[in-house]
């Protein structure tokens, strides 16, 4: 590994000065930082597409959301990525920042494993035309507003229909994703291993339409079966876009995959235990 890129957390003064510490421990090393971090260092700027092509590694400093940002900027590269934890949950920032340097310096020795992570490619049809076409590794939401009334979401599964959700929205969820609003709209977790896509209806009419688990080579469509104001779908939360009666959105697994480097120290259902408070009274 030549060529190093970091990611921190925006208006986090703690991981701005941990990049500095990265690269001065590391001499030897291209250090790169995100356009953001690098105006808030000093440090040449560089654009997103050409961190993403140059680097053979990129360390995340801070959450989640962090880490989904970063995993979008590589465009499906398969990077590997270390997540050190500066948020408050931290499912995939797996490294606590007290053991950064232990962690990198092994990694940088080539003695590390990674979880490949599955991801979904989202296409917004309008009009029989491809408007949209993007990646997440968490997931695609499909919300009303402050104002909206509750939608017809048909839905089917590669050309079978299933139902009409008559509900708030929808959640397509990766594993990874399985841990985020999903779960919250009474989703199952499912194990980053499992490749498959949950569909979780939000705040659905019927009692009987429940979370279901597809298998993840399965496409999903969702079409607007009437004209809703105000209503969005969200990618990853962080792009949204507005949409129109008929619209319909097709899910399914994306070729590419985001591969997180594992902190040999924590298994996947500790992290479960400690960030879900499991057990406790």
């Amino acid at each position: 590994m030549q060529t190093l890129a970091i990611v921190a957390k925006r208006d986090k003064k703690e991981a701005a000065a941990l990049a500095a510490r990265i690269c001065e421990r590391y001499p030897h090393l291209t250090v790169l930082g995100e356009r953001y971090l690098s105006q808030e260092l000093g440090w040449p700027r560089v654009e997103d597409r050409e961190l993403a092509q140059r680097a053979d590694l990129v360390v995340v400093l801070g959450g989640d959301g962090t880490l989904i940002y970063t995993a979008r900027l590589l465009a499906g590269r398969a990077v590997p990525i270390l997540g050190v934890n500066l948020g408050s949950l931290g499912f995939m920032t797996e490294v606590p920042v007290e053991e950064l340097f232990f962690h990198l310096d092994e990694v940088l020795a080539g003695r590390f494993n990674v979880d490949s992570r599955m991801k979904l490619t989202c296409r917004l049809v309008r009009e029989g035309r491809s408007i949209i076409e993007e990646e997440v590794l968490n997931d695609i939401v499909i919300n009303k507003g402050a104002l909206a009334r509750i939608a017809d979401h048909e839905t089917s599964i590669d050309g079978v229909p299933i139902t009409t959700y008559k509900s708030d929205g929808i959640i397509l969820a990766t594993p990874t994703g399985s841990t985020a609003y999903s779960l919250s709209a009474g989703g199952p977790i499912v194990h980053p291993s499992v490749d498959c896509t949950i569909l979780s209806p939000i705040c659905s009419h019927a009692l009987t339409q429940r979370a279901i688990v597809v298998p993840a080579d399965r496409v999903i469509r969702i079409t607007l079966r009437r004209e809703t104001a105000d209503t969005y779908l969200t990618l990853d939360g962080q792009t949204g876009h507005g949409l129109q009666g008929n619209d319909c959105i097709e899910v399914v697994r994306s070729p590419n995959r985001v591969n997180l480097i594992r902190n040999p120290r924590v298994a996947y259902f500790t992290i479960l235990r400690q960030r879900l408070h499991w057990g406790e009274r």
